[in-house]
């Protein structure tokens, strides 16, 4: 790992974007199941948040063709609400008009887990407090995965029809076709810290947070990320003189870095599209 990290540790994520055939089906499910509200919409692409902040952008181009089995990209999109009332709501909209996929007992977290119209997953999930979170002797998080307690969670439902101010992209899953290759960018050159450890996963983040990124090996994707699907995901970092100085130290490194309006973008090793902004 770099003695000073690339990215520094109050980076975040901000947020993603999906490259999607029927743009009406996906902002309604969005919308209706996962709770976002709708901030800007046009023929092409719209723009979905919490409150007045853009989580999720859905660009349509119906000549996508569908992610093949083979190709990497994305696991899950994670939401992160605030409370366990919000949680116990979303689990009410998911019964309501969905289909609940999972459902899951991280140490760290409380997680629901469904598929979207287009079959990219999400997650919508609220952490237990930090001083709850179990460590291992080097002080790194340690995530598990127990069954959820259903009942619990759907008895605190607070019946809201879209997620609080404070809701989040918590982080970001994405499937890889190397776990070797995807350690040596996220973190030997980038700098994010291991939090979790497994033979065919790794979760890792800036600074204490249990994890930003999620990487798994777990389907045997061989090919680089492609067609319809994750179009890119935002790093975001505490301020232009930290972007700048992230730009600079890119320019040291082999990854090419490509200007995007307000941002610039980076590539992992399949090809994944990786844009860092400014707070």
């Amino acid at each position: 790992m770099t003695q000073t990290p690339l990215i520094p540790d109050a980076t975040r994520i901000g947020r993603t974007a999906l490259l999607v055939t029927d743009l009406d089906d996906m902002v309604d499910f969005y919308r209706d199941v996962v709770g976002l509200t709708v901030h800007a919409r046009s023929e092409t692409t719209a723009t979905l948040g919490a409150d007045g902040t853009p989580l999720l952008v859905l660009k349509r181009d119906e000549a996508a063709s569908p992610r093949r089995r083979e190709q990497a990209g994305l696991f899950h999109t994670a939401f992160k609400v605030p409370s366990r009332s919000a949680l116990g709501a979303a689990l009410e909209r998911i019964r309501d008009r969905w289909q609940l996929s999972g459902a899951s007992d991280h140490y760290v977290s409380e997680a629901l887990y469904l598929t979207d119209p287009e079959d990219n997953g999400v997650e919508i999930y609220r952490d237990r407090p930090t001083a709850e979170w179990p460590r291992a002797d080097d002080g790194s998080v340690q995530i598990g995965t127990e069954a959820l307690d259903l009942p619990a969670i759907a008895s605190q439902s607070d019946g809201a029809a879209t997620v609080p101010s404070g809701t989040t992209v918590g982080h970001v899953h994405l499937e890889v076709s190397s776990l070797d290759a995807a350690r040596a960018f996220y973190v030997e050159t980038l700098g994010f810290g291991v939090q979790t450890d497994s033979r065919s996963a790794l979760f890792v983040a800036a600074g204490d947070y249990h994890h930003h990124l999620g990487l798994n090996a777990w389907n045997g994707r061989s090919e680089p990320l492609d067609g319809r699907g994750l179009a890119w995901f935002e790093l975001v970092v505490p301020d232009e003189a930290v972007l700048a100085t992230v730009r600079q130290r890119l320019d040291d490194t082999d990854i090419a870095v490509r200007d995007r309006e307000e941002t610039i973008e980076i590539r992992d090793p399949d090809r994944i599209p990786i844009r860092l902004r400014a707070e």
